[in-house]
């Protein structure tokens, strides 16, 4: 039976027994009452306890010889009242409180209440160790904390410490406890602001590809070179075009155009043919997979395959950028579409080539004397019927202006990207390839990715400019991946797939592994495993457009960052919506949105001047006045 007034231990605190009876009322430091069971409480000291007695029991300290009672005690086992007496000379209710504190602690003694013993001298012995290790890092870390506070980091020393807030600015925990400690919230953002604040990080570390689970690290997979004896039909007699940006390092379509007199226009979409060597479920088609597509940053690429995958299969590559002689041909997946007069396709055939591209950049095409070439003439002429029948389809064109940054150690530069003629022409032709490798794969009954968009909902009164091209935008729908064909509103097109880039985008790939499966007479994957393996290519592809668009916003703080002040940091912008009491504004010189508190009497597409006020790296965000 446990007396009234007695001491008893609740969940590790002391308990002054007010009441007895089926329920026994307690007591807790600072006056709180509770009814507990007998079984949920250990009795002590008999008492008499007073209320005055417990409060003062966890501040105050009762001196004692604990070693001398652990090496007394060696070998037997004694009631908590006679270690009470060992210890501290008297059985009280403040010695029964520090020894039932002490086989707690659980460094000198072990057992219950009833029988406590000591522990061998060996484990006491490593436990003062780690006890002391951890005191010693504990007093280290309070002295770092004090360091940290009052801006005085003894680096690179203190980035031990560091490594939680670190782990979170990179999205590789949710949990920071520096973080907590300073009491501050735990957001990668946060993170990243306080290792930029103590000097640990510099404005050059980019922590956004680590937040989407991306790795920086090239793919490792070496594909085999392709067949030797593989059959390709010879077309270096055509004149190929690889045409696109001069920081473009990866070739991987051309162009050849055949215009017989009276004859349909015929064009030779040549693509890169890595599937003639890397099969479904080999290891280079799995780390593909896994990426789903190259990705692209300021600082660099990071390719989906191996560089040797690009040097076997780059169209035109150099023997500079790691490909062969320059009058060697390349091997290539062609697409050979025969074109109606309005430009639709008639037929499409799809082959192993050979080819012989002559690489040019969009600047020399514009150029008067590329443009005289007659094969370029056709292609111009080609992709302007290709695009009017687009339109007259329902095709929503969108001209919004791009830019194209890079980092160079720590230099930023940020260029506006010309709308050259010559891009939308490539880019006519490659849509041209994806919807006539969507026909040929519905007339072959060939499981395949097929690309699709919704209609969106077009607005009443369709703005000029653009602004219009930004409100048409917003209308757009994000695009399917499916087994199942479907209309793409967005190109006005009833099929389409996308098969030009099976160097940069796995699904492109694996469009051409079923191309090269049907021409080769094997088994393709069915229906079911090209659903399986769009959607593992596409959750690595998200990551890796989340990625891109939040690095180049960061590399845009940063760049911006250096203009503070200078003369330099103004900016037109152009409004593209109220939006509340502020207006959207788009800066084409950034090809970036904000937004900007202005005067009410301006209309879209009215253009204001602009200065930088601010710049916040960690959220990657920039604020402009008027």
């Amino acid at each position: 039976m446990i007396p009234e007034k007695s001491l008893a231990a609740y969940k590790t605190k002391p308990a002054l027994v007010l009441e007895t009876g089926d329920k026994i009322t307690i007591s807790l430091p600072g006056g709180e009452t509770l009814k507990v069971r007998e079984k949920d409480i250990e009795l002590l000291h008999g008492g008499p306890c007073t209320q005055a007695d417990l409060d003062a029991l966890l501040s105050g300290t009762v001196d004692g010889d604990v070693k001398g009672a652990w090496e007394l005690l060696a070998g037997t086992a004694v009631p908590l009242r006679d270690l009470a007496e060992l210890v501290y000379g008297a059985y009280t209710v403040q010695s029964a409180w520090a020894a039932y504190t002490l086989l707690r602690e659980g460094l000198y003694f072990s057992g219950d209440i009833t029988a406590i013993r000591s522990r061998d001298a060996a484990a006491v012995a490593a436990d003062e160790e780690r006890r002391t290790l951890k005191q010693r890092d504990q007093a280290d870390r309070d002295a770092f904390l004090i360091r940290l506070k009052s801006a005085a980091l003894d680096l690179p020393a203190d980035s031990r410490f560091l490594q939680d807030v670190e782990a979170l600015a990179y999205g590789r925990t949710e949990k920071s406890r520096t973080l907590r400690d300073l009491g501050k919230q735990e957001t990668p953002q946060e993170a990243h602001r306080l290792l930029l604040n103590s000097g640990a990080w510099t404005l050059w570390v980019n922590p956004h590809p680590p937040r989407f689970g991306l790795t920086l690290t090239p793919a490792q997979c070496v594909p085999a070179p392709p067949p030797v004896e593989e059959p390709r039909t010879d077309l270096t007699h055509l004149a190929a075009y690889a045409i696109d940006s001069p920081w473009s390092h990866d070739p991987d379509d051309a162009v050849s155009l055949e215009n017989p007199a009276g004859g349909p226009d015929t064009l030779y979409v040549h693509i890169a043919d890595p599937a003639a060597s890397i099969l479904p479920g080999s290891p280079a088609d799995r780390e593909a997979r896994g990426r789903g597509a190259t990705l692209y940053l300021p600082e660099g690429a990071v390719r989906m395959l191996s560089d040797e995958a690009l040097a076997l299969y780059a169209l035109g590559l150099s023997p500079e950028e790691g490909g062969a002689a320059v009058d060697t041909p390349s091997p290539a997946l062609t697409f050979k579409l025969i074109l109606a007069e309005d430009g639709s396709i008639r037929e499409t055939d799809i082959f192993p080539s050979l080819v012989r591209v002559t690489r040019l950049t969009y600047a020399e095409v514009d150029a008067s004397a590329a443009v005289a070439e007659p094969a370029l003439e056709g292609l111009f002429r080609l992709a302007e019927r290709n695009l009017n029948r687009r339109i007259a389809a329902g095709a929503a064109e969108i001209d919004l202006p791009e830019t194209h940054i890079t980092v160079n150690g720590e230099t930023v530069a940020i260029n506006l990207i010309e709308p050259y003629k010559s891009a939308g022409m490539v880019q006519e032709c490659m849509l041209l390839a994806g919807e006539g490798a969507a026909k040929w794969a519905l007339a072959q009954r060939l499981p395949f990715p097929f690309v699709s968009q919704e209609t969106g909902e077009l607005p009443e009164s369709p703005l000029p400019g653009m602004a219009g091209s930004y409100q048409l935008r917003r209308c757009m729908r994000p695009r399917t991946l499916s087994a199942k064909p479907g209309l793409h509103w967005g190109l006005g097109l009833e099929q389409y797939t996308q098969v030009t880039s099976p160097l940069r985008r796995y699904t492109d790939l694996l469009a051409h592994q079923q191309i090269r499966a049907f021409l080769q007479g094997r088994p393709p994957l069915s229906e079911e495993e090209v659903l399986l393996a769009l959607a593992a290519g596409e959750a690595g592809a998200s990551a890796t457009v989340h990625a891109e668009r939040a690095s180049r916003a960061h590399w845009t703080a940063v760049y911006l960052a250096g203009k503070k002040g200078l003369p330099d940091s103004q900016w037109e912008g152009i409004i593209m919506e109220r939006k509340g009491s502020r207006f959207v504004v788009m800066i084409p010189a950034l090809a970036l949105e904000t937004q900007v508190a202005a005067r009410d009497d301006l209309l879209p597409n009215d253009r204001l001047a602009l200065t930088l006020s601010s710049v916040k790296i960690p959220e990657a965000e920039a604020v402009f006045v008027q």
